[in-house]
């Protein structure tokens, strides 16, 4: 049919009717089909990388020590068990601290906030027991020299183990079992979901172990420089050979207890202080250096021992080198 015999029964102008029969469609379409939005871009914090770039390091260097000891028969006297239970902690913390990456970008949920901080309390509260438990070995070994290699020493040395990480598990339980702020801001510490409390007994315990360790290290220093004394009488070494042994020996015990309060401390003192209103740029400058201990262990407790470096160069090589095999072990060697 020819569009002149159409009937405009309106009355209106056929463009007025054109216009708005065009608008009435558009609004229509505009209706049924679906606003699609931009999905906001994923911004990673470079503290976190850095955080996970630790914890990847500190995962791979000490299961390199737990596989040398767990592989190695002969690696099973007290203190290899006290080494290889701080290069376990260790590793679960540098693990932990990977999962905490992935899941905070990746699978946020209340749930895995709370394992992730549960592991990651639970490990590195095993590793700072595992220190004091080393440190508590090392002066039983030089206080009871003579009876020191009996069974009672690895008795003492399983019962260590099972209450330091008993204790560590059930530290690392606790916000887990509810003791956490998701549901109450204002209790947060500077690690969320930790309570204000939680961080502090942490803190105060830390503080605590540390005291330990600094009177142990200080008798070892007294048993150090009085054997090195012996020893030099016996031998009729120099004066000036007996200092530089006995100094070597205290600085190596400085060197521990030191790196462990440098790395330890600012976090510690900065979590009684501080809590979530803080600016978290601090909680991660003070935390990293924490992470930093894991690091430095394998290199302090388990990469200096002789044992070690002979089982990890037959591993590498399959040889030991002549330098380890007549190598005798001095009063720095502590």
């Amino acid at each position: 049919m020819n569009e002149d015999l159409k009937v405009n029964l309106s009355g209106l102008p056929r463009d007025y009717l054109d216009a708005g029969a065009a608008e009435n469609v558009s609004a229509a379409v505009s209706s049924q089909v679906p606003v699609i939005e931009p999905e906001p871009e994923l911004v990673v914090n470079p503290w976190d990388i850095v955080l996970c770039t630790s914890g990847t390091l500190i995962s791979c260097e000490n299961a390199v020590v737990v596989l040398i000891i767990f592989h190695n028969p002969s690696l099973r006297a007290p203190m290899f068990l006290l080494i290889g239970s701080l290069a376990l902690a260790d590793l679960l913390a540098g693990i932990g601290l990977i999962i905490n990456f992935v899941f905070a970008y990746l699978l946020q949920s209340e749930a895995t906030k709370l394992v992730t901080i549960g592991l990651i309390v639970a490990s590195f509260s095993a590793s700072v027991c595992s220190l004091l438990a080393i440190t508590v070995d090392r002066y039983l070994s030089l206080y009871y020299a003579l009876t020191y290699h009996s069974e009672r020493t690895v008795t003492f040395t399983y019962v260590m183990l099972i209450m330091l990480w008993g204790t560590s598990i059930c530290l690392g339980l606790l916000p887990i079992m509810g003791w956490n702020c998701l549901r109450d801001e204002s209790t947060c510490s500077v690690i969320r979901p930790l309570t204000k409390n939680n961080a502090a007994i942490l803190s105060v315990s830390f503080l605590f172990m540390f005291a330990l360790m600094l009177q142990l290290y200080v008798q070892i220093c007294k048993i150090v420089m009085r054997h090195a004394h012996q020893i030099a009488l016996q031998h009729h070494f120099l004066a000036t050979s007996h200092y530089v042994t006995t100094r070597k020996g205290v600085s190596t015990l400085a060197i521990i207890l030191g790196t462990f309060a440098a790395c330890w401390m600012p976090f510690t003192l900065y979590s009684l202080i501080a809590d979530y209103t803080y600016p978290s740029i601090y909680t991660y400058a003070t935390l990293l250096p924490a992470t930093y201990n894991s690091i430095i262990n394998p290199v302090i407790y388990a990469f200096r021992n002789q044992e070690i470096q002979k089982a990890l160069c037959l591993i590498c090589c399959g040889c030991i080198p002549s330098s380890l095999s007549q190598r005798a072990r001095s009063p720095s060697d502590v």
